[in-house]
């Protein structure tokens, strides 16, 4: 299990883990409740952090998290202290608030947590789950003096937790696609026009390729706003050369791949995919910016920053029980694609694939089998622990209906289950454990459990 990574804080904390959960538990019945007055009214009362704290805001559908990731390996590097907000977590609490990579202690969420609760006032509405969470972020980078945060969106952008701050060093805007429509509404536009709410007057903002109607809704909003914008290409690959010897040195780990660009700055890219040449493009475009703004960070740190960053639970290999096994999180359309996309193309993989997938409640669940079930493939659906309940026989009737030339489709009980049947039908084929982080936050927890 020399592979398995670290996950988030350990268990040293029980308790305190039990205190975060049990806290934050009260305010789960609120629901997800879009809205800036609950959190206005909660950040006032603490004194408003969030105006202490300079910020780059990640709005998207897909890769905000990558995106997020590479940003803050950069600016540690060149010497920052830097807050990163990211959501939703996959094994605790904790891992949702970080300085410099490392995770918030549970004792020092607790007690922030309490700080948070204590400034709930009964004459005011009751701020939701993630709303707590988030200004529990924002009162931590605060009290903690970051330098800077990057702070990811929860859900949309207009009316989500994280837009409460008037002057964002950079918005960006990672790829867009038709997700959460029962919330954002029914068509892309509509889409893009809640992602775009992050944009604010006169603040620069980074763009990744977007489908024709959400890019004539982005445009229109950034000169609504007077916004100077970048949209990025993705970046090219480079031939090897001798800069691969250097890379080798500022990297934690040796090169394998060639080198990446984006603007004539070359970096490694340790994130699998190829949807991360347009993550990592925006990342460098963004940096840019910054360095434009006073901000120091030279070629060399963003391309040791850039080899030295990790991401959790997407596009990620580890070793389960000696096998190799393929965990992304793949929760949407979209994301599905790209795991298709990088499926189809590493030579790493062996087909066909069996699929050990669990999904919740609300997702679109046709598209996500479509985008990624292939002839020979073998589906394995397991629950999702501690989310809307979805009928595990419904979707294997829809899978069915997608993919008539599947090899298999089984349900099975508990995600475990589903991987030793995967391992024991198909010893030979790449095993990949994907369709909603919350199963591979709950399949990491168990792998914590069983090696402690």
């Amino acid at each position: 299990m020399s592979n398995l990574p670290s996950l988030a804080s350990e268990l040293a904390e029980p308790d305190a883990q039990a205190e975060i959960d049990a806290l934050l538990h009260q305010f789960a019945h609120f629901g997800v409740e879009l809205g800036l007055e609950r959190i206005e009214f909660l950040l006032e009362n603490l004194g408003n952090p969030q105006r202490q704290v300079p910020i780059v805001h990640v709005a998207g559908s897909n890769g905000k998290g990558s995106v997020c990731a590479f940003l803050s390996s950069v600016l540690q590097t060149a010497g920052y202290r830097v807050g990163r907000y990211t959501s939703p977590h996959l094994v605790d609490w904790c891992e949702r608030i970080s300085i410099n990579g490392e995770a918030i202690e549970p004792i020092e969420l607790l007690k922030i947590l309490r700080q948070v609760v204590g400034a709930i006032r009964p004459d005011q509405p009751c701020p939701t789950q993630f709303e707590v969470i988030t200004a529990a972020a924002w009162l931590y980078f605060a009290q903690q003096q970051v330098d800077l945060a990057v702070v990811e969106v929860g859900l949309g952008g207009r009316l989500d937790a994280t837009n409460v701050v008037d002057r964002p060093l950079v918005s960006v805007i990672t790829s867009l696609s038709l997700e959460h429509w029962q919330r954002l509404g029914p068509t892309l536009a509509h889409i893009a026009f809640e992602k775009a709410g992050i944009l604010k007057p006169h603040c620069p903002a980074v763009i990744a390729p977007q489908p024709t109607e959400a890019a004539l809704v982005l445009q229109q909003r950034l000169e609504q706003l007077a916004c100077p914008a970048v949209w990025v290409e993705a970046a090219i690959e480079q031939t090897r050369d001798s800069q691969q010897t250097r890379w080798a040195e500022w990297c934690d780990t040796s090169v394998e791949n060639s080198p990446f660009s984006f603007e004539s700055i070359c970096y490694p890219l340790p994130l699998l995919g190829q949807h991360q040449l347009i993550n990592s493009a925006l990342a460098v475009a963004t940096l840019q910016i910054l360095r434009q703004q006073g901000w120091q960070i030279d070629n060399e740190q963003i391309a040791a920053g850039m080899g030295k960053t990790s991401w959790q639970g997407r596009l990620q290999w580890i070793s389960w029980q000696g096998q190799p096994l393929l965990i992304d999180g793949a929760h949407n359309p979209a994301g599905a694609a790209m795991l298709r996309q990088y499926v189809d193309t590493s030579p790493q993989v062996t087909k066909p694939i069996a699929w050990v997938m669990g999904m919740i409640a609300g997702k679109d669940h046709g598209d996500v089998f479509k985008a990624l079930l292939r002839p020979g493939d073998r589906l394995y659906l397991v629950p999702v622990p501690n989310s809307t309940p979805v009928s595990l026989a419904q979707l294997a009737q829809l899978a069915w209906e997608v993919c008539p030339e599947l090899k298999d489709c089984q349900t099975h009980t508990d995600v475990v289950i589903g991987l030793e049947a995967a391992r024991t039908d198909a010893a030979e084929s790449t095993i990949g454990l994907c369709g909603s982080l919350y199963l591979i936050g709950h399949f990491f927890s168990l792998v914590r459990q069983t090696s402690t």
